[in-house]
């Protein structure tokens, strides 16, 4: 993993997540940029989590609580608001039934898709071929604009 404090000076001091998420910020400057992922982002994470719930519910399971672990050691607004999109979106997958697969994987594809447009819009590549960690650090950025809208701080 990155050192995002040294990439960063002036957050030394920050918490970690705020560092997360000003270093993911970074590449992600341009209105339109920001757009396409508050779009993208959520349909990447439903699609993600049906594919694996194709694979099986419980590998589906593993790996949002895995996801919840990560969370719940930044932000314990961001873990209880990724426990509630997790639950939402594990609700739509059941609804999806035997159509989970064909579905999640066009929303899948689809979904990067406009990623790759809004970072060829941005001029900057996507901040998870620096750091993996960014894949769930993604969400995080596209809440903490909408908390930060709402006066809610994380």
């Amino acid at each position: 993993m990155n050192d995002i404090a040294d990439t960063s000076p002036a957050l030394a001091g920050s918490r970690k997540v705020d560092q997360l998420l000003a270093h993911y910020g970074e590449s992600h400057q341009n209105p339109r940029n920001e757009l396409i992922h508050f779009i993208a982002i959520p349909l990447i994470m439903l699609s993600l989590v049906g594919m694996l719930f194709a694979l099986h519910p419980y590998v589906a399971y593993a790996f949002v609580a895995a996801s919840m672990v990560y969370y719940a050691r930044l932000s314990a607004v961001f873990f209880v608001s990724m426990a509630l999109w997790s639950a939402v979106f594990l609700g739509v997958l059941l609804a999806m039934g035997s159509l989970v697969l064909p579905i999640c994987a066009g929303i899948f594809v689809g979904a990067w898709i406009l990623q790759f447009i809004g970072h060829k819009i941005e001029g900057k590549k996507p901040s998870f071929f620096e750091d993996i960690q960014y894949l769930w650090v993604g969400p995080l950025f596209v809440l903490s604009k909408l908390f930060t809208r709402l006066g809610i701080r994380w």
